[in-house]
């Protein structure tokens, strides 16, 4: 900001995020468990040339949505409810409830998957926790839960403080891990890892690109964390601002935690080293001190992760509650503003998802993967209405037109992107998203009820038997096996 916008700008009112505050949610957000798990990921999907590719097209996508958002911010000023009010405005109410659905549902598995990476963590050093799927595991998630819901229920304001702080602490042992281990660079194993085709087959180089597309996407979701508390703003600008400046701190972050992993073990090794990897390869460099250090780094970054996305949760459920989108009991207060049914709500979802850790076969993976699909429904949804804005004119009036043909490249290239991650995703996990929207739809019809408004329109009534068919097969494939949980 110049010295005369800062001149002109409003005074700050109370209560509201600048640039920086806005930044460290969208930071908070991104910056949890999935960094930790990089090098293992990685390693066991490709070497450096495929790493960057897939880095390339990760972050030229990622930057894309990024760039969508701050251009939403622009051109729908008056859209300030978070990311699932782009997918109502250009698609309906019907599509604006299965994008706020998506990404509170994503929120909840992405919670659920941190309890268990904690356990996961603390398992390397007290064998009850196991892989994060144990009876004491869950235990100590369930208690997590409802100490964070204590937390947030003194205020959304206070919680984001504290969130700031945190995302600030989180990033020092990650800083610490990628200098030591480029102190310690071997060239000689960085050029075996170069394409690691000589460590044995891992298919060619556009099926391990595709193999790495799914964690890249898990680590870069929060991008949307500044549009979500838009509301909270002090100036609406400021919300593209801060999406986009924690975007590349973090995929520059992100980068260079792979490389610098290639740089000091062969892809083999890194592929074999225990969740959270980033915790093995600091110790093989620096010796046992580092297990401690980054596992550390590990329980701070989960839990300030872990409150950020509980904020969004409450606020995704909240908003479209007092909006009528959502039933009315969704948007209730208490007497320090916090929305505390939907917090409640959100607490008791992830409560759930932690007992079936129980059960579930590798519940870790089962969590990340099923919190990225559902992510990428919202991500496509405001992506396509970028698209359809740029397209139709809406809102460009007195705007250049080559501004408005750079926008919806952009938004084209977002919305391409996002359709490419359904694919990398598979059939299994985009079917098993339509059995949580199908039975969630009796929130959407209690809704309309409440208002007297018509259920569906014959458009929305199509695209709900087409997520009821997902929901059926599904629920076929889970009970003869052909899908696996």
């Amino acid at each position: 900001m110049t010295v005369e916008q800062e001149a002109d700008a409003p005074p700050s009112s109370p209560g509201k995020m600048s640039v920086p505050t806005l930044t460290a949610m969208v930071v908070g957000s991104m910056v949890g468990a999935g960094v930790f798990s990089l090098p293992a990921r990685f390693g066991v999907a490709t070497g450096i040339l495929g790493s960057l590719i897939a880095w390339a097209i990760a972050g030229t996508g990622m930057l894309m949505l990024a760039f969508v958002f701050q251009n939403l911010a622009i051109r729908k000023p008056e859209l300030d409810s978070g990311v699932f009010i782009y997918a109502k405005a250009g698609f309906g109410d019907y599509a604006g409830f299965t994008s706020a659905i998506g990404f509170w549902a994503s929120a909840i598995a992405g919670n659920t998957f941190y309890w268990v990476f904690i356990s996961a963590t603390l398992g390397a050093f007290f064998e009850g926790f196991g892989d994060g799927d144990t009876v004491l595991a869950a235990l100590l998630g369930s208690l997590g839960v409802w100490f964070f819901h204590t937390l947030i229920a003194r205020g959304v304001r206070d919680a984001a403080v504290i969130n700031r702080i945190v995302t600030i602490c989180k990033i020092v042992p990650i800083v610490v891990f990628v200098v030591v281990l480029f102190v310690n660079f071997d060239a000689g194993v960085f050029a075996d890892n170069w394409t690691a085709y000589g460590y044995g087959e891992l298919g060619g180089l556009d099926e391990q690109v595709r193999n790495t597309m799914i964690i890249t996407t898990f680590v870069f979701i929060g991008i949307e964390g500044a549009s979500v508390y838009s509301r909270y703003a002090r100036r609406r600008e400021d919300v593209g601002r801060a999406t986009v400046l924690g975007f590349l701190s973090v995929l520059c972050l992100f980068a260079l935690v792979t490389l610098s992993s290639y740089s000091v073990l062969p892809q083999p090794e890194l592929a074999d080293t225990r969740q959270p990897s980033m915790i093995g390869v600091f110790q093989s460099v620096v010796g046992d001190w580092g297990q401690t250090f980054i596992s550390v780094g590990v329980v701070v970054s989960v839990l300030g992760a872990y409150l950020a996305w509980t904020l969004m949760a409450a606020e995704v459920m909240y908003i479209p509650a007092r909006n009528s989108d959502f039933p009315r009991f969704l948007g209730r207060e208490d007497h320090r503003g916090t929305p505390i049914t939907a917090l409640v709500v959100t607490s008791l979802a992830v409560q759930a998802l932690l007992a079936a850790t129980l059960v579930l076969t590798d519940a870790l993976n089962f969590m990340l993967d099923l919190s990225t699909v559902l992510a990428l429904l919202p991500y496509f949804l405001a992506a396509a209405y970028a698209l359809k804005l740029g397209l139709t004119g809406e809102s460009y009036e007195g705007v250049t037109p080559r501004t408005r043909r750079k926008e919806t490249i952009v938004a084209g290239v977002a919305t391409a992107y996002t359709l490419f991650l359904f694919d990398a995703a598979g059939f299994e996990f985009v079917v098993l998203c339509t059995l949580i929207l199908a039975p969630a739809t009796l929130l959407y019809v209690k809704a309309r009820s409440e208002s007297g408004r018509r259920i569906f329109t014959p458009t929305e009534l199509a695209l709900f038997a087409l997520i009821l068919v997902g929901a059926v097969v599904a629920g076929v494939g889970l009970w003869t096996g052909r899908i696996t949980i």
